[in-house]
């Protein structure tokens, strides 16, 4: 089936996420549409589906035009979609998620979970999925959910399949596993189009690339393009995408892990007898897919768990049972995974977010007033240095990009003597040309002796960063092993294999 968008236009308020954008899909290709988060991407995608309504432009399929007021018109004709964030009942089998919203009964009105049953052996084997139509989804590897999305989508016949960002929760394996799906569907006539910001899997996969910047078709280009001129498309200037860095010069030990279990507040262990050191001087990055300890290791770093056993010590200062406030004072700086819940507040400015973890007294705070003088003179030397794109220090910070608000936590936390640097997922959201700089000021901290740990789901950055990775799966440590191991190495221990000829060390 052939797909067209043409002059797709949405707004949202002055808002303008999509404008004007045109987009041909032939029949048996895979189109991806490459961009940063924020783009419009997956608003572009949303009005396909039925989910968003465009202001202006029409969507075709074989030439003719189609008027959906919802997923289900969109489903109807032949589009379906996979997201990011798996659209699927955890408690029910894989057959009742299949037939989900498209029931079918036999005699007496009784659900006819049979023929789901066929259905779901049907496209298994003619994909080679391997999925048991009576596995309950929350037993399954998030891999093979993904696989039961397609199985969803192709149920209903689905002749163009809309991929938003299917990646994001894979380990390398299960990446290159879906994109031999995709490829088998592209054979068998299916059109595809792949969201993605991963210039690696956009090169491997795509017939045609689409760029998307600030919601506008920037250009075109070929799966032969290198990642340098990908990148420079999605940001409209050359980017450096080597981390540049050098040899660790390592100090004492500065982090001691010791024993260390989190258990969370419904009484399930996250974190499980966890024992590591870091270094001064050097990066220690923990990887591992999304959901296997690492944000309550962080946070019990932190002191944001409370239900924590073992030890933490910073410097021969034991951590653990000790406030946030108290941890913070002993040089901590943190970098949160979500910095719109947990590391800034919207409504302030620039200038007051980058005062947030030194409200209590000197240098900005003198006899429970503000100095403001203190505060503007620190804050426009900020600014500068960290590059924040805005109209100035009083600008709030929910009205920035997704890059400057990260740039405001890092000249944040960055600009206090520091004895440990935690950032966790340090380049969530961020356009290609913010993450050159995060990392660059990452590798500064290293450089300056500070130990640093960072988390990411992102292989790509933890192997530009690590001097050594730490792995994580189902709150236990896999293995710690040299910052450049193989990426298919990373990928089995990351599914919970310990690497080849490798031990824990800590």
């Amino acid at each position: 089936m052939k797909l067209e968008l043409r002059g797709i236009t949405k707004r949202f308020g002055s808002l303008v996420a999509n404008d004007h954008i045109d987009l041909v899909v032939q029949p048996g290709e895979i189109h991806c549409l490459l961009g940063e988060n924020g783009a419009g991407k997956s608003t572009l995608m949303n009005v396909l589906y039925g989910l968003y309504q465009a202001d202006e432009g029409a969507i075709l399929l074989d030439d003719q035009v189609q008027n959906f007021t919802g997923p289900g018109d969109a489903m109807h004709a032949g589009i379906g979609m996979v997201h990011q964030h798996f659209m699927l009942i955890p408690v029910f089998t894989v057959a009742e998620n299949v037939m989900l919203g498209h029931e079918s009964t036999k005699a007496g009105g009784f659900l006819d979970l049979a023929a789901a049953r066929d259905k779901v052996r049907e496209i298994s084997a003619r994909f080679g999925f391997d999925v048991d139509p009576d596995a309950l989804v929350e037993d399954l590897p998030v891999g093979v959910q993904q696989r039961v999305e397609i199985i969803k989508a192709l149920s209903r016949d689905a002749r163009v399949l809309v991929f938003d960002e299917p990646t994001a929760v894979l380990t390398p394996q299960e990446t290159d596993e879906l994109i031999a799906i995709m490829r088998q569907l592209k054979d068998a006539g299916t059109s595809i189009v792949f969201i993605t910001h991963k210039l690696r899997e956009v090169r491997e996969v795509a017939d045609r690339i689409t760029v998307i910047r600030l919601g506008k078709v920037v250009g075109e280009a070929s799966p032969t393009a290198s990642n340098a001129e990908l990148a420079s498309l999605m940001v409209g200037r050359a980017v450096e995408l080597t981390v540049q860095k050098e040899a660790p010069k390592l100090n004492d030990a500065a982090l001691v892990v010791e024993n260390l279990t989190v258990v969370d507040p419904f009484g399930h262990v996250v974190v499980s007898d966890v024992s590591f050191t870091v270094r001064g001087g050097e990066v220690l990055a923990i990887a591992g897919v999304q959901g296997n300890g690492q944000t309550e290791l962080t946070e019990a770093l932190l002191g944001l768990q409370p239900q924590t056993r073992g030890s933490i010590s910073l410097n021969g200062t034991e951590l653990v049972g000790r406030s946030v406030r108290r941890i913070l004072d002993e040089g901590v700086g943190f970098v949160p995974e979500d910095r719109t819940e947990d590391g800034l507040v919207g409504a302030f400015t620039i200038a007051e977010n980058l005062m947030l973890d030194r409200a209590d007294g000197e240098p900005f705070v003198r006899g429970g007033a503000v100095q403001r003088g203190v505060l503007e003179a620190f804050a426009q030397e900020k600014f500068a240095e960290f590059d924040v794109r805005a109209p100035g220090i009083h600008t709030p910070v929910g009205r920035l990009s997704g890059g400057n608000q990260q740039k405001v936590v890092l000249a944040r936390e960055l600009s206090r003597d520091l004895s440990l640097f935690v950032a966790a997922q340090p380049t969530r959201g961020v356009d290609v040309g913010s993450i050159e700089f995060i990392h660059k000021r990452i590798v500064d901290t290293r450089d300056a002796g500070v130990p640093v740990i960072v988390v990411s789901t992102e292989l790509d950055e933890v192997t530009a960063l690590a001097d050594r990775i730490m792995v994580m799966y189902r709150g236990r440590i896999v293995g710690i092993v040299p910052g450049d191991t193989e990426r298919e190495v990373l990928g089995l221990m990351m599914a919970g294999e310990s690497a080849p000829g490798e031990g824990v060390a800590a």
